[in-house]
């Protein structure tokens, strides 16, 4: 079941600064992406303030922690290879697919539409071949964390040991949506800070109580760093935000962004 942070306490900020961090090196296995935003504060001339939100792009955590697959490596099976011939796939890029997959529930051409091992419905399991190859090629495959929370919990403790200030943690994608061309920033792993916000009850201008209004505040931050961060070259994999009206000590998770089953029409 999803959790939701109650409405109570909650207010939209009235402005917010977003800061795209320079200076953060390609990151590799081993890397701990906590000392990276750290490292990056002083030559951008910021420190963290207690209240702040660190958004960090998934590409960088999945190659801190080694999630890089060299596709020589894979041997497709006689399901990859099936749909590889109704996607135009690489066989093993497909099984790659499925093994980091629950259910596979649509295919079309160069698109498998998965129910992600984690509970998110993802295109191509979040496998990604771009800025994974540092010769441009398509030789390496790059996974989703194993557990984005649990990786955003991680660095959020680390930064409140080595900084003294407690500030949540996104790790963000650009996924694509239903009924929607393009793709657009949403979070996959979450800590401190409230994730879906309920308001029901909460009255509008008018009086009227709100039946239905959740807020997905965390996709929200997401979505507005994604713009920074870019989807090319532009090497900004983490965003600073500044301004928030936000309790850290909230328990939320990404998970609770995830649609149970008996509530989506779209399955």
């Amino acid at each position: 079941m999803s959790v939701r942070t109650p409405a109570d306490g909650y207010r939209a900020p009235s402005r917010l600064e977003l800061v795209a961090l320079n200076h953060i090196p390609l990151a590799r296995a081993g890397d701990q992406p906590a000392s990276l935003v750290i490292d990056a504060l002083a030559p951008n001339k910021l420190s963290l303030q207690s209240g702040d939100a660190i958004v960090i792009a998934q590409k960088l955590i999945s190659k801190c922690e080694d999630r890089l697959i060299n596709l020589a490596s894979v041997k497709a099976s006689a399901r990859a290879t099936e749909l590889a011939v109704r996607t135009g796939k690489d066989p093993r890029l497909v099984e790659l697919i499925l093994r980091e997959s629950k259910e596979v529930l649509r295919v079309g051409r160069e698109v498998i539409i998965v129910e992600h091992r984690n509970g998110f419905v993802l295109a191509n399991a979040g496998i990604d071949l771009s800025n994974a190859n540092a010769d441009g090629g398509a030789t390496q495959a790059l996974l989703l964390p194993l557990d984005a929370d649990a990786s955003a919990a991680r660095i959020r403790a680390a930064l409140r040991s080595r900084c003294g200030v407690d500030c949540a943690v996104l790790i963000i994608d650009s996924i694509g949506r239903a009924w929607r061309r393009g793709g657009v920033g949403q979070t996959l792993g979450a800590a401190g800070l409230p994730v879906l916000v309920d308001l029901r009850g909460r009255r509008d201008l008018y009086g009227r109580a709100l039946r239905s209004t959740d807020v997905a505040h965390a996709d929200e931050l997401a979505a507005a760093a994604s713009i920074l961060m870019g989807q090319a070259d532009e090497a900004r994999p983490v965003v600073l935000v500044r301004g928030l009206v936000s309790t850290n000590d909230c328990e939320q998770t990404a998970v609770a962004l995830q649609r149970p089953r008996a509530e989506d029409l779209f399955q």
